[in-house]
């Protein structure tokens, strides 16, 4: 039903029974944006997600989560994963047109953002809402174009700072704070779904405090969360 009302809306439709399926046509076809359930046979919505991220040409496209879980924690859980909606089953799809079009639109907009920071040569290359593009994707596109500088990062009264070297993350910190600095930190800010950040490329030269690639950063921190949630279930 939801394949067919998106494809009236004038979408190309690929369709999966579960998640490895999902995963393997997502690799295949590289969509613009997945829909897709949360409790499904073999690999669950959450697995499904974290497997995505895992690979670097899939990290960025959009995701909504349709499923029965409506708890605000199975929420939290989704957007910290990756997820850019969630919508609780039963819905209106009318609902669902609306936040398929509000997440393509955001799409468009972070791959406009990526464009532009590839071709300038400036010292602000990315700027933007945590809330449109969280820290994961943005670490993920300073990764996939191999950039220098600062990422900072505000959220309430708080600021961290992530130092990155050709996409790589070599320190980060709290400027409140003296701990948890490393990849603690950035385990840490991870979590934060709501603020601001801002890149400004420059030369970075200091000591790896952090010693291993922002893909595994991302999936290690995608797994504290993981667990994390678990133990509050």
């Amino acid at each position: 039903m939801v394949g067919t009302v998106i494809e009236r809306r004038g979408h190309q439709v690929e369709t999966a029974r579960e998640g490895k399926e999902g995963l393997d046509k997502a690799l295949q076809f590289r969509p613009d944006l997945i829909i897709s359930d949360v409790m499904m046979p073999g690999m669950d919505g959450w697995s499904f997600v974290r497997a995505l991220r895992a690979h670097r040409e899939m990290s960025l496209i959009p995701v909504i989560f349709l499923t029965a879980l409506n708890k605000e924690e199975d929420r939290i859980l989704g957007f910290r994963l990756g997820a850019d909606d969630y919508l609780a089953k039963p819905f209106r799809f009318e609902e669902l047109d609306l936040r398929v079009e509000r997440v393509l639109r955001s799409s468009d907009r972070m791959q406009q953002n990526v464009r532009e920071m590839s071709q300038d040569d400036g010292a602000v290359g990315l700027r933007g809402d945590l809330g449109q593009l969280g820290v994961s994707a943005v670490l993920t596109i300073l990764e996939m174009e191999r950039k220098s500088g600062i990422l900072v990062l505000r959220q309430g009264p708080a600021t961290g700072r992530i130092f990155m070297k050709e996409g790589r993350a070599l320190a980060a910190f709290f400027d409140e704070k003296p701990q948890p600095r490393g990849a603690e930190a950035v385990f840490e800010m991870l979590t934060w779904r709501e603020g601001r950040f801002e890149f400004t490329g420059l030369e970075v030269e200091m000591e790896d405090q952090i010693k291993t690639s922002t893909t595994h950063l991302l999936m290690e921190g995608a797994r504290r969360i993981d667990e994390a949630a678990a133990g509050l279930g």
